[in-house]
Parts: C-alpha cells; structure tokens; sequence
C-alpha cells in the first residue's frame, strides 16, 4: 500500500498529462489515471509484481481512455452529432493548446504513438509493448502522424505570426 502511495506521490501528475494529451480531456485524464491506481490497489500483491509500475499503470489508463473514447463514438454516431467542441483550459500557453487541438485531429492511433513517442518520450519498442502492436505498426503510425500533424501546426505557426 505504502509502494502504491509513493507511485501515486510520484507519477500521477506526469501520467495524467500524458493522457491528457492523447483524449484532449483533463477531467477524462485525470479519471482513467485514478481508474488505473483502483485497479492497482484491487490486487496489491499482483501489482507489487510488476517491472515497470508506471508503465502498467499507463498502458491501463490508455485502454480506459481508448475504452470510452470508443463508447463516445458510438454514441455520437447513434445521436448523428457533429462531433465535440474544443475544451478549454485554464493556465495552457496557446501553443500547448494548439498541439492539443492539432493532435486530436489526428485518428486515434497516430495520437496515441504520438503522444507516447514524442511527448512521454518513451522509445519505439516501449510504446510498441504498451499498446500490443509491432515496431513496424509503431513507426508507420509515427510516420503518418508526423505527416498528417506537421500542416495542422504549420497553421496555428502561421496564424501567430499574422496576429
């Protein structure tokens, strides 16, 4: 218990803005972390097992995030909306905002290898193992987003620059 405190201590804030830029929800962050500590302190002794603590708990909060984005999906699919509005929130530079809002353009897999690779900074073979997919997959995501993100952010460069 007092290993899962210290983690908590240590890594919940850094976990929930990793996964707040891959949903672009602070609130949607910050629960799918907490659901990934729940789940850590449902079965301590397995928990205490693991290698890589953070790591587990990460790739647990991505599958909650992935789990409920796909919910929220077919929700608005059933309901025929346009799709959500941009959140706002407070105390975000701009340019962080406007990563944000670039990076949620992007299809959810691009976002997610994405946000592992560049921001978590974790290498390829890792974000490969968390989300259960080869290197290869990694990279062509990686490939494809750096693609289809670079004019998204060229954009808001250029809308600065014009101000």
């Amino acid at each position: 218990m007092d290993d899962v405190r210290e983690l908590y201590d240590g890594c919940y804030r850094r976990l929930v803005a990793q996964l707040f830029v891959v949903c672009g929800n602070l609130a949607e962050a910050e629960d799918a972390v907490q659901e990934a500590f729940i789940r850590a302190l449902e079965k301590p002794r397995r928990f205490s097992e693991i290698e890589n603590p953070e790591g587990w708990l990460r790739t647990v909060a991505l599958n909650i995030v992935r789990s409920r984005f796909r919910r929220a999906a077919t929700f608005q699919r059933l309901m025929r909306r346009t799709g959500p509005t941009a959140d706002s929130v407070p105390g975000l530079s701009p340019d962080h905002v406007a990563l944000v809002d670039a990076l949620r353009r992007l299809p959810w897999e691009q976002r997610e290898v994405i946000t592992l690779h560049h921001i978590v900074d974790l290498p390829v073979r890792e974000v490969a193992a968390q989300l259960g997919v080869p290197e290869g997959t990694v990279k062509a995501r990686l490939a494809r987003g750096r693609t289809r993100l670079g004019p998204l952010v060229r954009d808001f460069v250029e809308e600065v620059d014009h101000v």
